[in-house]
């Protein structure tokens, strides 16, 4: 499977972008190095190049997490994140704005080809979405830019997580139409929805709470029960 496979490296530890790029090219893949999040970014133009990303947190300038969230979703390839021992929340962070996976530094070469393997299998027949807006929506008083990650009604902006950010971007750019959670969990969770799974209604719940604080009166994200939730037609 790795022959001809192109990954995308991205780390400012040059030595150690070296040690695994070698293992991996030894394995058969094709290994590009970028040491900051504007090589990085400058290479992902052509973002079908590449089956999958390595990404290291903590970078000087922009960090891992930063470009991550800038990325995401409208850039759909595969993302590993590396992380400092410890750094847990930096790890949750990484899964909610859609990395598929994490592995902590100074990590094995031989786990990290493992998971690699993995992701790759699973993002074969992984679908892909052309749901996600790529310019600025504006229904029922609130206004959604994908370039900025900004929501605002009115004049105020909303704070949200990356996650909430795509979950209210699926559901306003296909407002009118049920999202089920099944669809929602793929697209942005980048995973298949399991029993007893909780997450996705989390993250709606979430989303509801902080546009209710802004429009207190309107119920803009329905749950249509057995098929999912649909934002509101107007």
């Amino acid at each position: 499977m790795a022959t001809g496979v192109r990954l995308l490296m991205v780390d400012d530890d040059k030595e150690l972008c070296e040690l695994i790029g070698d293992y991996l090219v030894h394995e058969g893949f094709q290994v590009e190095l970028a040491h900051s999040a504007d090589q990085a970014l400058d290479k992902l133009k052509q973002q079908d190049r590449y089956a999958l990303m390595i990404l290291d947190v903590m970078m000087p300038g922009k960090s891992g997490l930063e470009l991550l969230q800038q990325l995401r979703p409208s850039v759909t390839l595969p993302v590993i994140m590396l992380t400092g021992r410890g750094e847990e929340i930096d790890r949750i962070l990484g899964l909610e704005m859609g990395a598929d996976d994490y592995l902590s530094k100074p990590c094995n070469p031989r786990e990290l080809l493992a998971r690699i393997r993995a992701i790759l299998r699973r993002s074969e027949n992984a679908p892909r979405s052309t749901m996600f807006p790529e310019r600025s929506v504006e229904h029922m008083g609130i206004s959604l830019d994908p370039g900025n990650r900004e929501v605002k009604v009115a004049t105020s902006l909303i704070e949200l997580t990356g996650t909430e950010f795509n979950v209210l971007a699926y559901l306003l750019a296909n407002a009118g139409q049920v999202m089920s959670k099944e669809q929602l969990t793929e697209l942005v969770l980048h995973r298949e929805l399991t029993a007893y799974d909780r997450a996705m209604d989390v993250h709606v719940s979430r989303v509801r709470q902080k546009l209710a604080r802004e429009l207190p009166d309107q119920e803009l994200i329905k749950t249509i029960r057995g098929a999912g939730y649909m934002f509101v037609q107007g």
